[in-house]
């Protein structure tokens, strides 16, 4: 091989050695692309306070949100990837959003590195008790008959509660009328008046109004019954059969992270989920984690990307 070639790479291979002996020698900023106190705020900043007492370094919490995650996630993008921005996001940020902005100031799949997946959760289908549905084929049998005459809320055009009901109703094929809103909270106002009928919310937010009767529980999204809400079936086994919603989110750091510093990163955040501490207050916001690695992390990206801007399209879901 040309030696032209070779101490180029040599050299590069040596500098990258370096980096990751050093790294990190300064605090670290993770953009969260949402506002604080968010749900993916709350993960974040557990994430962050093992993370800091692991590397010996500050992990600052920098709240970016804004224009459907475009301000947090184009910050991330435009940044150095030398592995000192980092951001924290969710499925709506990395598989959602970016299939509804007709004009994305950046490309998911080329212009970030994951790092490391940190959590999922899945959701649930809540009904108003002010109306008589207890069943999700009491739901479907109604809404073939009267299409247009449901009403669904969600937290925000665009949260998976929306486009995990999108496709809900593509799977069952009914007609049910979304109604977004500026919050989960008055979402679930309005559910438990009777104001709409349905919601798909998040487990944390909508199980304590489940217990005490304020929310019928009709089915859970992901692919296994809840330890949080065992005898609730999965929408999937309730009359959807294949139906699957989980949420998810994770780390990721602008295109171009040295590789030692990706290895270094995983394997740090993957020993912070497995503490005990991480465990017992994700459990307290209803996440679990979920460490894997960078390619595992990013196929997942993929995967959700391709599947959520399939339900987008055939939804009519697009925003400007």
């Amino acid at each position: 091989m040309n030696r032209s070639v070779v101490l180029p790479c040599i050299l590069a291979a040596a500098m990258g050695s370096a980096l990751a002996q050093d790294y990190p020698s300064r605090p670290i900023r993770l953009v969260v692309p949402q506002a604080p106190a968010s749900a993916t705020d709350n993960t974040a900043r557990i994430v962050a306070t093992q993370l800091a007492q692991q590397i010996g370094q500050q992990v600052v919490v920098d709240n970016r949100p804004g224009g459907g995650f475009t301000i947090g996630m184009g910050l991330t993008a435009q940044a150095t990837p030398d592995g000192y921005t980092l951001a924290y996001a969710p499925v709506g940020a990395l598989a959602i959003s970016p299939n509804m902005l007709r004009k994305a100031p950046y490309n998911v799949l080329k212009d970030f590195q994951p790092v490391a997946q940190v959590q999922t959760n899945q959701m649930l289908l809540a009904a108003s008790p002010k109306h008589p549905f207890k069943t999700v084929r009491e739901v479907i049998d109604f809404a073939k008959q009267n299409p247009g005459k449901l009403l669904n809320a969600s937290s925000a055009s665009g949260s998976p509660g929306h486009v995990g009901f999108e496709l809900f109703k593509l799977m069952a094929g009914v007609q049910i009328v979304h109604v977004p809103y500026k919050g989960g909270a008055p979402a679930i106002l309005d559910l438990m008046s009777g104001q709409v009928h349905f919601m798909i919310e998040s487990l944390n937010s909508i199980t304590p109004h489940v217990k005490a009767g304020r929310v019928r529980a009709l089915g859970v999204t992901g692919p296994v019954r809840s330890p949080a809400v065992p005898e609730v079936p999965t929408i999937a086994e309730a009359g959807v059969p294949g139906y699957e919603l989980t949420t998810w989110g994770g780390i990721i750091a602008p295109a171009g992270l040295p590789k030692t510093i990706l290895a270094r990163l995983n394997r740090e955040i993957n020993s912070a989920l497995a503490s005990n501490t991480v465990k017992d207050r994700f459990a307290a916001v209803g996440a679990e984690p979920a460490p894997r690695t960078p390619e595992q992390f990013t196929e997942l990206i993929r995967t959700e990307y391709v599947k959520w801007g399939d339900v987008v399209r055939r939804a009519g879901a697009q925003i400007d």
